[in-house]
């Protein structure tokens, strides 16, 4: 909760400056906490943190042209994560600690994700 916190006020302070982009290279956490910035386009968007080989929280519900951006809080050196739909609808890149990716929910409906390499770790995005 502390690390969902944390980015989110991040996010509220870096929303004036910075550039665009989905997937993107940021400081990545330090003792402990999760101080990952996130860019204008991803500010609004729900945040799920990856920590403890977790997604927290979950469920997440979004609105129709909602976004959901996915942070690795993890301590550097633990083995990346991905969000991956279960039924294909998305795939991130490996998500090194620090790094976010952000998906765009168009269309109402449930969707189930999981981490590719650790598929305990699961998720789920209700868009209504």
């Amino acid at each position: 909760m502390r690390a969902v916190l944390v980015v989110g006020l991040t996010a509220l302070v870096l929303a004036a400056a910075g550039c665009v982009s989905e997937r993107s290279n940021a400081t990545g956490p330090s003792s402990g906490s999760c101080s990952v910035s996130l860019s204008p386009s991803q500010f609004g968007s729900t945040v799920v943190a990856i920590d403890g080989f977790a997604f927290a929280p979950t469920p997440v519900r979004v609105r129709p042209g909602g976004k959901v951006t996915w942070v690795n809080c993890e301590p550097v050196g633990t083995p990346a994560h991905t969000s991956t739909a279960d039924g294909g609808k998305w795939s991130s890149a490996p998500l090194e600690p620090g790094i976010t990716y952000t998906v765009t929910f168009d269309v109402p409906g449930t969707f189930v994700y999981h981490c590719e390499p650790h598929p305990f770790m699961t998720g789920e995005v209700i868009v209504e």
